[in-house]
């Protein structure tokens, strides 16, 4: 349904789309005031020269800076005390995450903690702190995640292996980045997982029990540029059109769920990646399809209008047949940039109940549609696992 009560919208404060944008960080950084920066990324960026794009900005510039490459898929409570720690003892003013969700995560992390204290699970849930975080400027090198432009973050618990999913105001970055010369150099199959992941954000915002025409726009102009230009961009990544459409397409993705919701797509993603470590994208895009199917019935009229948004011809159909039509739309989006199944990743039909429990407790699942039963549930994974399991005999016979 629409809200139709009183509507705050959240967005980051300043925003820079574009080839170049990285050049721009010194201005806003001076603004800041901010005498030592934390740069805060991983060392595969760090490897293959990204990092170095956006620090020789900052040595040109003479700003001082630190940093800290610890940062794994799935950022654990560990890693993010490490940055903090490190972030506190360097006596550093402001953040620079470099990356995609995970450095992005922790930076948020560490913003949050470094005004209010205390421990990371105090702020699980929605809007838990008291203070704007330390100030961030989030430079996204995926089109996926959209973190660079939502007021959420995710953290995993290292002893239960879920993920926390934090909400809250106070960590939306001062500057969001999307500067699409920095994603030339991603391989296809991260553009394809993290491509697919902007296409869930969008989607589940869209059918969310709770949207706004302002997070509807948003969210079927986010469907129809991923639909336009996700195949381009994972078959020549120097594809700058395709590039910088899907830096757009995840942005105003991010923008839509951050101000609307998300739903159980995300809330079995999460318990994913917290237990099997299987990167996020990836898991919203295996996980996309099957739970499209189990809401279908609540959302036949939204689904009609996402298929028409993904370029199928819908005009003469009846509303449950356009609503099929999306959801074969988004499986043959995902086959064609080459998302893997279930069951070729780590996840164990023995977790089921377990992934089943906390994602129906994930903040995310809140939002859907519909609320799911534990054996709706495990239902939607048995299938997504069992489907993968088919399909890959399918294909290994020829």
């Amino acid at each position: 349904m629409v809200n139709e009560g009183m509507i705050e919208l959240y967005q980051p404060r300043h925003t820079l789309i574009g080839r170049d944008g990285i050049t721009m960080i010194p201005h806003f950084l001076r603004r800041l005031s901010a005498k030592k920066v934390l740069v805060i990324t991983d060392k595969g960026l760090v490897k293959i020269g990204t990092t170095g794009k956006v620090t020789a900005v900052l040595d040109d510039a003479g700003i001082e800076y630190l940093i800290f490459d610890e940062v794994q898929p799935n950022p654990t409570t560990k890693i993010v005390y490490q940055a903090l720690d490190f972030y506190t003892k360097n006596d550093c003013g402001a953040l620079i995450a470099i990356g995609g969700g995970s450095p992005i995560d922790v930076a948020k992390a560490v913003s949050i903690l470094s005004a209010n204290g205390g421990k990371i699970e105090d702020y699980n849930g929605i809007n838990k702190s008291k203070k704007h975080g330390a100030p961030l400027i989030a430079v996204n090198t995926t089109a996926g995640t959209g973190s660079e432009c939502t007021r959420a973050y995710v953290v995993t618990d290292e002893e239960s292996k879920s993920k926390m999913l934090m909400v809250d105001t106070n960590c939306l970055a001062h500057l969001a980045l999307n500067d699409p010369m920095l994603m030339i150099g991603m391989p296809p199959s991260l553009t394809a997982a993290t491509g697919i992941d902007a296409l869930t954000h969008a989607i589940e915002a869209y059918i969310c029990n709770i949207h706004t025409p302002y997070t509807d726009a948003l969210a079927l102009e986010a469907i129809r540029l991923v639909s336009k230009a996700l195949r381009n961009a994972v078959k020549d990544g120097s594809d700058m059109v395709a590039r910088t459409d899907m830096c757009w397409a995840e942005y105003m993705a991010g923008l839509a769920f951050s101000n609307a919701g998300l739903g159980l797509v995300h809330g079995i993603a999460h318990q994913l990646g917290g237990f099997y470590n299987i990167p996020h994208g990836l898991a919203n895009a295996i996980m996309l399809p099957r739970v499209l199917e189990f809401n279908r019935p609540y959302c036949m009229g939204r689904l009609a209008s996402i298929a028409q948004a993904m370029g199928e011809k819908v005009d003469d159909l009846s509303v449950d047949a356009a609503s099929k039509k999306a959801i074969d739309a988004v499986r043959k989006l995902c086959v064609d940039v080459g998302i893997p199944p279930l069951c070729e990743t780590k996840f164990k039909m023995e977790d089921i109940d377990t992934l089943a429990r906390n994602a129906l407790k994930d903040t995310a699942t809140k939002t859907n549609i519909v609320r799911p039963t534990m054996e709706d549930v495990k239902t939607i994974l048995a299938k997504t696992y069992y489907e993968g399991i088919v399909m890959k005999k399918v294909t290994d016979h020829g």
